[in-house]
């Protein structure tokens, strides 16, 4: 236990919220889960025979939504599709979706965890749903390299705040 002279900050732990309600920032999920999962394997058998390397295509979105009181979905939308010259060798569409409770939460520090880090925090789980999904439809599990939400989540918002500056009046 620290001394008191070691408090690094004071967070008033010990006096009551107004009312006896708990005013204090929370965020947790409530659960994840398959939303919609698609596998297409157009070409199979014929497919796995295939001499060449299929060259891949990894498409994805995130998408956010209020559903009550408190409580928001993220949903982590992955599409992969697998093509050699001679076809397509499989198409896989994965919509993974979270259920966010936040509480006390400003808007600005709700938005970049809505986008950014509940993403992150899904992108494991979604990847394993993948790389099953390719397994077993034959071919050997896709493995998703790790993606750099906070990264992407930026650069959006800067590409944003340069398209308003350069088109305040939002011409096309």
């Amino acid at each position: 236990m620290a001394d008191e002279g070691n408090i690094i900050s004071n967070l008033n732990l010990d006096q009551p919220a107004p009312n006896g309600e708990d005013t204090s920032p929370a965020i947790g999920f409530i659960s994840q889960y398959v939303k919609d999962l698609s596998v297409e394997n157009p070409n199979a058998p014929e497919s796995f025979q295939w001499p060449d390397a299929p060259e891949m295509s990894i498409d994805f979105n995130i998408a956010a939504r209020n559903v009550g009181p408190d409580v928001h979905e993220v949903e982590l939308k992955i599409k992969a599709v697998a093509k050699a010259a001679q076809g397509t060798a499989y198409i896989v569409e994965l919509a993974f979706g979270g259920l966010v409770a936040m509480r006390n939460i400003p808007d600005d520090q709700a938005h970049p965890f809505l986008f950014a880090e509940a993403p992150r925090m899904l992108f494991p789980f979604a990847r394993r749903v993948i790389a099953d999904a390719v397994r077993d439809a034959g071919f050997a599990p896709l493995m998703l390299e790790p993606i750099d939400f906070n990264g992407l989540y930026f650069a959006q918002l800067q590409q944003q705040a340069e398209a308003s500056v350069a088109n305040p009046m939002g011409e096309a």
